[in-house]
């Protein structure tokens, strides 16, 4: 599943593409031809993200809200578009350019209420200025369950995935299995700002990178990460193999129905 970055990224793509001009709409796979069809011809007027959802705004008519899931795919292309086929859920063109949704979880057209309760059942998103992590603080600070879970709760902090939890304990050298309450103030804003640092180079580079200069394979004159998620990472999917940092095997488990990453050395037990 997409992390929050590349939902920040379609969020600007899109409206790069298509913002302030009318754009046609058609769904091809028929599951949206009604919402579709009052689309078309209208404006796009706005275009943003809120952790793994983006949220395309056209006026008074509404938004129209995406998660793309497990297997949501988003392809953008330049006039003339081909002929789309019968998987695409949604189209968009204009004179220059279209995009076609296929596969997402969820595609609906939203009134104003439906978009913000969307938003009040989400937490703060990193990405996102206006956002509060003071409002993910409450409720960590009072929480039994590790950390690892908390981050990828989208309730309590919305947009990080199972990438950016790996990667961004193991850079405080914090233990995953550590409970939110036994995490201090100091650790937690620590990484709220380095997940907003991290996720902002993600939307700019469209890939996760979170390795630290003196880590990359230029400077340690080790190969670069080949790997179909892109970036070069400390822990995650490295299970097995040596810490880039103290050449302990970096281990892997089931946590929060995802597989955490993570080196004991580096992130000693605090227990």
């Amino acid at each position: 599943m997409p992390e929050g970055h590349t939902i920040h990224r379609l969020a600007a793509d899109h409206f790069e593409r298509f913002g302030g001009r009318s754009v046609r709409a058609t769904s091809p796979q028929g599951k949206f031809s009604d919402s579709a069809a009052l689309i078309d011809g209208q404006v796009l007027e706005h275009a943003e993200a809120h952790g793994k959802h983006l949220f395309l705004g056209f006026g008074p008519l509404g938004w129209v809200h995406i998660h793309l899931g497990l297997f949501g795919k988003v392809d953008f292309g330049d006039a003339p578009a081909p002929p789309p086929t019968d998987t695409v859920r949604l189209r968009l063109a204009d004179a220059s350019s279209y995009v076609d949704l296929r596969g997402p979880t969820a595609c609906a057209l939203l009134t104003d209420a439906e978009k913000q309760a969307i938003h009040d059942r989400l937490g703060p998103d990193p990405l996102r200025p206006s956002d509060d992590p003071d409002r993910a603080w409450a409720r960590i600070s009072r929480s039994r369950t590790t950390i690892a879970a908390l981050l990828m709760d989208q309730k309590i902090i919305a947009g990080v995935g199972n990438v950016y939890r790996a990667e961004v304990l193991f850079r405080h050298g914090i233990d995953p299995y550590r409970t939110g309450r036994d995490l201090t103030r100091r650790q937690w804003d620590a990484i709220w700002d380095d997940l907003a640092g991290l996720m902002r180079e993600g939307v700019r580079n469209n890939r996760i990178d979170t390795v630290r200069p003196e880590h990359m394979p230029e400077a340690m004159g080790r190969p670069p990460r080949v790997d179909d998620h892109g970036g070069e990472v400390y822990v995650y999917r490295r299970a097995n193999l040596p810490c880039h940092v103290c050449d302990a095997e970096i281990r892997t488990v089931a946590l929060a129905a995802r597989n955490l990453f993570w080196c004991p050395t580096c992130q000693p037990s605090t227990a």
